[in-house]
């Protein structure tokens, strides 16, 4: 077969016009709660709230955490176990979610000092808080001066806990020792080596060190941190904890928890033939097959090499039919590797409770990002470009490879320019930088945007609104405003004066 003729774009200054057959729309369409879709269809609030705070600029609905918590405390219910909810604090630093999880009576997992004290302003109490990731000494002294519990990464840290508990006469610390190095029966399950925790080889070594400590440190059970998405390889981390309990307990320790961590995902997406042909045509562009997807022929980790596709595809699976608490699920009833019975069947047998630590899961559909179109032309490479105030700092949604269209909010409510037909775009951001792209991928809307118009990036709450926001060049962070309901009509609150008093859903 031959390769479809290049695609030869009109003069530079004409608008686009319809896309050709073989440059037709490939349209990736965000899924949408009813609130946030409520939200996103309030075209002149967003465009009042643009022009009072600024563009870009986050919002936030933390009503939306109620209906999210509750999907994984059903999990809980479905199989009898008990255990605690620990929302990742690094996915999202705003207040006002923060706040409203605390009135929702979950934990938060905190890195840093600064998340620390932000989870005890939100209302955290400090046995509602676990510290984790890589601690200094001034995090590791503030945490066991709260009696924090302490997600151990290393037999370092913990004598570096215990001599700091000791020299300041603090109380005794609760920890839980995090592990990794897990090896399942049979053939080896490949999977990318992590830098955190203590491999299950060294556990002895580490238990050793546990009971020189007791004194100053309670263990409370042992933990977990994968960077993969592959439930055999959580399966397998999960039975070697429940095992390396049980190895505590026959040494006299009382651990009671397995903390499994995060990684639940989110289905970003509406349709997943969208997906799945968004993929293949992304194929068939690399290897030349039909015009570029692309900036520069972006290839999102592909090549192609003598007409076969080689590497990696560095993208989100933006449609997951297993997500969240569904995925949490599939989890809990997978067969133990080793001993065959299903994972929950062996916490419950023990006696363990569980612990999640969601981040991104927990803040789905709790949020979107607003940016105002500047200019509209083309590239000198005849390529129509659209260029927002924002930077792709600000949108993080492909630094994540999370490719989701945005939506078209045209000014004053008029109907979309040109519109007789979906546009292909390439959206720009606003710093002097060739990298600054807010999409590498062709964007269609469905007509031109003009100057003034909005885009509103959907469904950005965890880790693509604020994760990676920076002042380069001197541009502006995006202001947060928290949005809720009250009196059947939206209202808002810059994102530091919100708190869960407002708004009419029950919070807890």
């Amino acid at each position: 077969m031959q390769p479809p003729p290049p695609h030869r774009p009109p003069p530079a200054g004409q608008p686009p016009d319809r896309p050709a057959p073989e440059r037709e729309p490939l349209c990736l369409t965000p899924r949408l709660a009813p609130l946030l879709a409520s939200v996103l269809a309030a075209t002149e609030l967003l465009h009042s709230l643009t022009d009072a705070l600024g563009s870009p600029l986050n919002l936030v609905l933390p009503e939306q955490l109620a209906e999210n918590v509750e999907g994984f405390r059903a999990v809980y219910r479905s199989h009898h176990l008990a255990g605690e909810i620990f929302f990742a604090h690094k996915a999202n630093r705003s207040s006002a979610l923060a706040r409203q999880l605390a009135a929702l009576a979950v934990g938060m997992d905190v890195a840093s000092v600064a998340e620390l004290q932000h989870a005890l302003g939100a209302g955290f109490t400090p046995a509602r808080i676990m510290a984790t990731g890589p601690k200094n000494p001034e995090f590791l002294w503030l945490a066991a001066r709260l009696g924090v519990t302490v997600n151990l990464d290393s037999r370092a840290e913990l004598e570096e806990l215990a001599a700091l508990v000791r020299k300041h006469g603090l109380p005794r610390v609760p920890v839980l020792l995090r592990l990794s190095g897990f090896h399942g029966p049979g053939v080896t399950l490949l999977s990318r080596p992590s830098r955190f925790g203590t491999d299950l080889a060294e556990l002895d070594e580490l238990l050793d060190a546990v009971e020189r400590h007791q004194d100053v440190v309670e263990l409370t059970g042992a933990a977990y941190h994968l960077d993969t998405v592959g439930l055999p390889e959580k399966a397998i981390a999960l039975e070697a904890c429940i095992g390396a309990l049980d190895a505590c307990r026959r040494r006299g320790l009382s651990p009671r928890a397995v903390d499994v961590g995060g990684g639940y995902g989110v289905n970003y997406l509406a349709d997943q033939a969208q997906w799945e042909r968004y993929g293949t045509e992304l194929t068939n562009a690399v290897l030349g097959r039909r015009p570029p997807l692309t900036w520069q022929g972006h290839g999102y980790g592909l090549r192609a090499e003598s007409g076969t596709v080689r590497g990696t595809l560095g993208l989100y699976p933006a449609h997951r039919s297993l997500a969240a608490g569904g995925y949490l699920d599939e989890l809990l009833n997978l067969p133990a590797p080793e001993l065959g019975r299903p994972l929950a069947t062996l916490l419950l047998e023990s006696l363990y409770d569980l612990v999640v630590e969601p981040g991104r899961a927990l803040v789905d559909q709790c949020g979107a990002v607003l940016a105002r179109v500047v200019e509209v032309r083309r590239s000198a490479a005849g390529e129509p470009l659209v260029r927002l105030a924002a930077n792709a700092g600000d949108i993080g949604l492909e630094q994540h490879g999370v490719l989701v269209d945005p939506l078209l909010i045209p000014r004053g409510g008029a109907p979309v320019a040109d519109g007789d037909g979906p546009v292909g775009v390439y959206l720009a951001g606003n710093l002097c930088l060739e990298s600054d792209l807010i999409t590498r991928r062709l964007v269609f809307l469905p007509g031109l945007p003009q100057p003034g118009d909005l885009l509103a990036f959907a469904n950005t709450a965890g880790y693509c609104m604020d994760f990676t926001a920076h002042h380069a060049m001197g541009q502006p962070l995006a202001r947060t405003a928290a949005l809720y309901r009250a009196d059947g009509r939206w209202r808002w609150r810059l994102d530091d004066e919100y708190w869960p008093i407002y708004g009419t859903r029950e919070n807890s």
